[in-house]
């Protein structure tokens, strides 16, 4: 399937609790919709050898990530923007960036219960290209990150489960891309997954079938 092409740059932005789901629907995104993608987790294992995760080192990768971020869309890229928006104004930094150049923005919210974002981060496979770059947890450094979650509000958002499918995900996705008016009709029915149609008709060398008895018509 071809990706879906988009008649105006956006900028996706991400949020929601470490285990949630984020980087593994940025990079599913990217591969289905003509989109950049701009990774904190790959940028940072790039540069450091030993990430220490601390605020000096999260303002490098934050300015290195808004610098791509801004070239891209410069040229017309649209970009998911792979770490998640913890704070208030971060986001607010990103919109106007967004605005500066005539981008759409749309924060995804990935919502999870607690425990199970907190057990998916400490099931992390680091052979799979979205656990190899991950921040390891631990309790105190989940809840630290929580504690430092401000939640979105008068914000143009969409709330999608971090359990759900990527399918799932897609589909709602491409909905509020149509519903902001940077895909077209055409786009939605060829990328929304629908469900398969069911056989009521009976297979008939599977035993003796009275037809007569099953008039079932399909127009």
């Amino acid at each position: 399937m071809a990706k879906i092409v988009l008649n105006k740059p956006i900028l996706i932005c991400l949020y929601g609790f470490p285990g949630s789901g984020k980087s593994f629907l940025a990079r599913n995104l990217t591969q289905d919709i003509q989109t950049a993608h701009v990774s904190a987790d790959r940028i940072r294992n790039e540069l450091f050898a030993k990430p220490r995760y601390d605020a000096q080192e999260n303002a490098i990768i934050t300015h290195l990530m808004n610098y791509m971020t801004e070239e891209f869309l410069s040229a017309g890229v649209s970009v998911v923007y792979d770490a998640n928006a913890m704070r208030i104004n971060q986001r607010q930094r990103l919109r106007g960036l967004a605005t500066n150049h005539k981008a759409v923005y749309l924060l995804v919210w990935l919502q999870i219960d607690i425990e199970s974002a907190y057990m998916r981060t400490q099931r992390r496979d680091r052979r799979t290209f979205d656990d190899k770059y991950a921040q390891p947890q631990t309790r105190s450094t989940f809840n630290q990150q929580l504690a430092d979650m401000q939640n979105p509000k008068d914000e143009n958002y969409i709330v999608i489960s971090g359990k759900h499918a990527f399918v799932t995900q897609k589909n709602a996705i491409v909905n509020r891309l149509y519903q902001i008016g940077i895909i077209t009709s055409e786009m939605v029915q060829s990328n929304i997954i629908k469900p398969g149609l069911i056989n009521l008709i009976p297979n008939p060398q599977a035993g003796r079938v009275d037809f007569s008895r099953r008039n079932i018509s399909i127009t």
